[in-house]
């Protein structure tokens, strides 16, 4: 049971907090711009008001404990509310913003929304910082939930009634082959992209979403090459006879630096929604609600709406 200490102070909590979210003691410090001592020592303040160790290692990482399990949706509550009213107080001005924004992106929404995004953020908000990291779909959610990311920008996910999401826009698919390409001279038909040898994506060694589809009727393609990344690939297709269909806001992105053309994929499907996702917390925040207004409209000016 907590001691009945009245004077503990309400600081402990966002070492609670940032302990919990960041999975160590070190990552916390980071965070919070405090000393790995500071947070220590905090942390044992806290663990002689709960008499709970709260955090054991595990790895290389920190886990909670059951108590800490129990007190940790509150604690946030409390501090969400506390940061909240000092906003309200103090008013809300982007260009005193001081804050880093951690988005979970895909490599090809990088290089064509940031461009766009930073001359903004400079204009509007010149102290806020962002990082871009690469969330695996099964792990948004509980990303979102720790607070070790903010936003994420993907295409439809599976999330749980504590993530809010919203949609962007719609991104269609081109298929892309070198200049001169034995296709390249009339519209691309079924019969020749299927017949055709290509060149595809999958970072996490997954099938793409297109080959899915294409099993389901009994159509395959002949890949015989799968990279990482979208710029590799094609790079790879402006330099041989290999084919590769990848999001049209990217193949128009890179057009203009490859020799390759551009055709719209001869197969019927529709377009693929990107959405936006945040954890229900961050609702009411007015500094993440500046910068989602921000990232969306980024994001909707960088990818044409209309399907390949």
């Amino acid at each position: 049971m907590p001691r009945n200490d009245k004077r503990i102070d309400l600081n402990l909590f966002r070492v609670l907090d940032a302990i919990h979210a960041e999975g160590g003691i070190g990552a916390a410090a980071r965070a919070l711009h405090l000393t790995q001592p500071a947070v220590t020592h905090a942390l044992n303040r806290l663990r002689e008001h709960f008499d709970d160790p709260l955090f054991v290692r595990q790895g290389n990482r920190v886990v909670p404990t059951d108590q800490a399990r129990a007190i940790i949706e509150d604690v946030r509550l409390h501090l969400k509310g506390l940061q909240d009213t000092t906003r309200r107080q103090a008013g809300f001005e982007p260009s005193r913003l001081q804050m880093e924004f951690t988005v979970g992106f895909r490599d090809i929404l990088e290089s064509i929304v940031f461009p766009r995004l930073l001359p903004r953020l400079e204009r509007e908000a010149p102290q806020v910082r962002i990082a871009s990291r690469r969330v695996p779909a099964g792990d948004v959610e509980r990303e979102l939930m720790a607070g070790s990311i903010d936003l994420v920008i993907d295409r439809s996910l599976k999330v749980g009634a504590h993530v809010v999401n919203e949609h962007l826009v719609d991104e269609g698919l081109a298929v892309v082959m070198r200049r001169g390409h034995p296709l390249d001279g009339a519209a691309l038909r079924k019969a020749d992209y299927l017949a055709a040898r290509h060149v595809a994506v999958s970072p996490f060694g997954e099938p793409a979403a297109l080959d899915v589809l294409l099993g389901q009727d009994g159509r395959f393609r002949q890949i015989v090459l799968s990279c990482q990344h979208y710029f590799s690939a094609a790079q790879i297709a402006a330099d041989s006879d290999l084919l590769l269909t990848m999001p049209r806001s990217y193949a128009l992105s890179v057009s203009g630096s490859l020799l390759i053309s551009l055709h719209p994929l001869p197969i019927r499907l529709k377009p693929i929604p990107v959405r936006m996702y945040w954890h229900e917390s961050k609702q009411g925040d007015r500094a993440h609600a500046w910068f989602r207004g921000v990232l969306s409209e980024a994001v909707v000016a960088a990818m044409p709406r209309e399907a390949a």
